[in-house]
């Protein structure tokens, strides 16, 4: 009981507090072996999430660096004159070289005011509130209203802002006040741009502004209209609005006129370290997983119960479990069948209609395995092989890794290779979850709520028992405190006889 009254052995001498603990240590061996199982569990858990995370990373790599056409198709690209044209290439470009003339460049549109009604910035403001209202034509002969709303009161340099920062008009207007006139030009190129004032309200306004315009539904004045670039691309002469603009996944920028020829080909280095990138990962998480499998298992090192730690130095403790968690996932099925099957995802031969022979086999574009056994399949890369390989057919190599199937043989290395990691995650988190996930959700953490609630028992258990023993100690106790009373009396009684 939890009240019980507890006497220290003033009576007999005893060390009774001494004697309980002595006695509960015996008692609480179940309870320690107990807490030792939740342990190595916890610490099992802990294993297979590293794993996990360990199998996510390789995962990871796949779908960013060789699963994205983007990551391992990159492009280089030349021009041999780049004050004429520079490109840049995505990944779906062919390998091309084109001849361009570049004839005409496109220009934007530009409005200034009359040079004979300079503005004077110091006297400027708005005198009443007014909504200009322009009907904007961009260079793909789009038209959309600009409403800006001015307040009264507004400086010239106020006007200037509101005039650049409105995206559906898309200007870049300045005041200059050596020749106080004010410039506005389309932040896009092209013919087509035109920007007509709406209202007499807005005529009003640019009137103050320097503009001539006299009614409304006018393109402003003092325009200089804007050009499409012209050029030539292998013979074939067009134009566009703008000086930069994409052929055939190739984004071409004109710079000026003149003459240029663009180049474009396979980023070979690009292809070839991602797929080196890949090799390093892959050697990483086979070593890792072998290493977890081999590692040995010291029985005779159990979890340490407190009552141990607080006899040991830190350093003890830190050696002492280091070689007690040991080997948590020595020979797992789990991660032994993960093992067996990328390999065998790796080695196996990829088949298909896209595959052209030579391109079917890793070992075929010089990746080949380990001939030492006890590098446990590690992957060896020949890079002048590889280089070749690349150059001869880089969509061949793609498809190596990537090619999609109905079928496990279909499918490229890398489809293989995350079908297995996924599932193998899976496994792993019905086994020791995740840390999101409550213990009730895997088996390790059913373990778990099964190993605390026999703690919990247990240790109940142990304070009955405790209790028991303070109860029977607290009875001799008082025992012994009634014959000494008694002995005394007698002997007084006996003493005080012989005296008369």
């Amino acid at each position: 009981m939890a009240n019980t009254l507890r006497i220290s052995g003033l009576a007999s001498g005893m060390d009774i507090d001494q004697i309980v603990k002595d006695l509960m240590k015996v008692e609480r061996m179940p309870l320690d072996k107990l807490k030792q199982k939740k342990q190595l569990l916890e610490w099992q858990r802990d294993d297979y999430r590293a794993m996990n995370t360990l199998l996510q990373g390789l995962d990871d790599y796949l779908f960013s660096n060789i699963t994205l056409q983007s990551s391992m198709f990159k492009k280089t690209v030349s021009s041999s004159n780049e004050s004429v044209v520079t490109a840049t290439a995505g990944s779906s470009a062919a390998n091309v070289a084109a001849a361009i003339q570049v004839n005409q460049v496109a220009t934007s549109a530009v409005w200034l005011s009359d040079a004979t009604k300079r503005v004077d910035k110091a006297s400027f403001s708005v005198d009443a509130d007014v909504t200009l209202t322009i009907n904007v034509t961009n260079r793909d002969g789009t038209t959309k209203q600009a409403a800006i709303a001015v307040k009264k009161g507004t400086t010239l340099d106020g006007v200037i802002a509101q005039l650049n920062s409105n995206l559906d008009l898309g200007v870049s207007a300045f005041y200059d006040e050596q020749t106080g006139r004010v410039s506005i030009m389309k932040k896009e190129t092209g013919a087509q741009a035109s920007l007509v004032l709406a209202d007499q309200a807005t005529v009003d306004f640019f009137a103050q502004l320097g503009f001539t315009n006299t009614a409304a539904g006018q393109e402003l004045t003092g325009k200089t209209a804007g050009k499409d670039a012209d050029i030539t691309i292998n013979g074939l002469r067009t134009t566009r609005s703008s000086n930069t603009f994409t052929i055939n996944g190739v984004t071409y920028t004109v710079k000026g006129t003149g003459t240029a020829t663009v180049s474009v080909a396979t980023d070979v280095d690009a292809m070839f370290n991602a797929i080196k990138g890949f090799v390093d990962k892959y050697n990483e998480v086979i070593a890792k997983i072998n290493a977890e499998l081999k590692e040995e298992r010291y029985r005779d090192y159990r979890p340490l119960t407190d009552e141990q730690k607080e006899e040991m130095t830190e350093k003890q403790i830190e050696l002492w479990e280091e070689k007690a968690r040991s080997g948590m996932l020595r020979g797992d099925s789990i991660l032994s069948s993960a093992l067996s099957q990328m390999r065998m995802n790796v080695y196996t031969k990829v088949e298909g209609a896209n595959i052209p022979s030579g391109f079917s086999q890793l070992a075929q574009i010089g990746i080949t395995t380990s001939s030492n056994y006890l590098d446990g399949g590690k992957l060896i890369i020949d890079e002048t092989k590889l280089r070749e390989k690349i150059k001869e057919n880089p969509d061949a190599v793609y498809q190596l890794f990537n090619q999609d199937g109905a079928t496990d043989a279909e499918k490229g290395i890398a489809r293989r290779l995350r079908d297995t990691i996924k599932a193998t995650i899976g496994k792993i988190e019905q086994k020791a979850g995740k840390t999101i996930w409550t213990n009730q959700q895997f088996a390790i953490g059913r373990d778990l709520i099964e190993i605390n609630d026999q703690i919990d028992r247990f240790e109940d258990r142990l304070k009955q028992i405790e209790d028991r023993y303070y109860r029977q100690f607290t009875a001799m106790e008082e025992a012994i405190q009634r014959a000494n009373q008694q002995s005394m009396y007698l002997m007084n009684a006996f003493g005080g006889g012989m005296q008369g």
